[in-house]
């Protein structure tokens, strides 16, 4: 199969779930102008380690694999478990290559075991924290058993972080049914400063309580030393049937009231919207809904070019169809998988 990577908003994300589809259906592939839209194209370091994990994953054969190369032809083998670890070598999102190997290890006869090391809060790309808070509860609802460990922060530019996953086999996946979120539960989350004074995670903590006075938070606050310096907050708002996120990350300059205030900005934007699941989370989340048991249904504030790239995306590797419906609350995307397993 021919992939052009240039489509839509011509991202990785093509290239990630592209070679964790092939893992899953067998399907030889080959990707070109990787990242093509992108100011600097073909792949960085975090794309080649999450080709290279997927390939190691499933005893996999890659041409093309080394950082900047636009185009590779990708070999899939078998996925059978056991334990891997991975290195970025920068401060490349680990999230990004957990991407990949957590939708690669789906099928995997055995518990499967993932270290990761490179940047596990850096821009562009999810924070390990909206990980543990959001997405895996959310693939926990569907049936698929992750666990994350943080070893160690790693930030731009030094990097060093390790992320421990453990996955385990997943007899199938049930749908999501979030045509609504149900009764709010808990808002809460992290606010967190490596090698900074303890003052930078309580300055957060600070403004986040402002920016969403009008709701009780669980937050944890802590101050950690490790091999790279830098500041965050992640949060996260859970309801009776689903969970929303929302972040933001400390830069050089930046005052950390500002840093507390964004992902207090963000999160409440997320809450007063119409989505049932946030607009991170919903391209995220798309591929397991395509190969659920049964169609799944949930509710976006609005409709991004990822979720897009990915709805055109996994139409070439599955038998799967969407069905979007404006509402005046937000738009209701519907899953319709016709298969629920990908053929080997």
């Amino acid at each position: 199969m021919d992939i052009d990577g240039s489509y839509g908003e011509g991202g990785g994300q093509i290239l990630r779930c592209s070679v964790a589809l092939s893992a899953l259906t067998g399907k030889e592939i080959t990707i070109t102008n990787i990242r093509a839209k992108r100011g600097k194209p073909g792949m960085a370091a975090q794309h080649l380690t999450a080709v290279m994990g997927v390939a190691t994953l499933c005893d996999g054969d890659v041409e093309g694999g080394y950082v900047g190369s636009t185009s590779i032809t990708f070999r899939p083998g078998k996925v059978l478990g056991g334990s891997y670890q991975l290195d970025v070598g920068t401060a490349g999102s680990i999230t990004l290559v957990l991407q990949s190997c957590l939708l690669a290890s789906l099928r995997a006869p055995t518990t499967t075991e993932l270290e990761v090391r490179g940047g596990t809060n850096v821009q562009m790309s999810p924070p390990i924290d909206y990980y543990a808070n959001v997405l895996l509860p959310l693939l926990g609802r569907m049936g698929y058993d992750v666990q994350t460990e943080l070893v160690a922060r790693g930030f731009y530019p030094q990097g060093g972080g390790t992320v421990k996953a453990y996955i385990a086999p997943c007899a199938g996946l049930a749908p999501l049914s979030l045509r609504e979120r149900g009764r709010l539960e808990e808002v809460g989350g992290e606010c967190f400063a490596q090698n900074l004074p303890d003052h930078v995670a309580h300055r957060m903590e600070d403004a986040v309580r402002q920016a969403l006075v009008e709701h009780e938070l669980r937050l944890r606050v802590h101050r950690t030393a490790g091999h790279s310096t830098g500041a965050g907050t992640a949060l996260y708002a859970r309801y009776r049937h689903t969970v929303l996120g929302a972040d933001a990350l400390g830069k050089k300059g930046v005052p950390a009231e500002r840093v507390g205030e964004e992902a207090g900005r963000n999160l409440k934007e997320e809450m007063e919207g119409p989505g049932t699941l946030d607009i991170h989370a919903a391209d995220q989340l798309l591929p397991y809904m395509a190969l659920a048991s049964s169609p799944s249904v949930f509710r976006v504030r609005e409709v991004t070019g990822h979720l897009r790239t990915q709805m055109w995306l996994l139409r070439r590797f599955l038998d799967v169809e969407f069905k979007e419906v404006e509402e005046e609350e937000g738009t209701v995307i519907e899953v319709l998988p016709s298969r629920t397993s990908p053929e080997r």
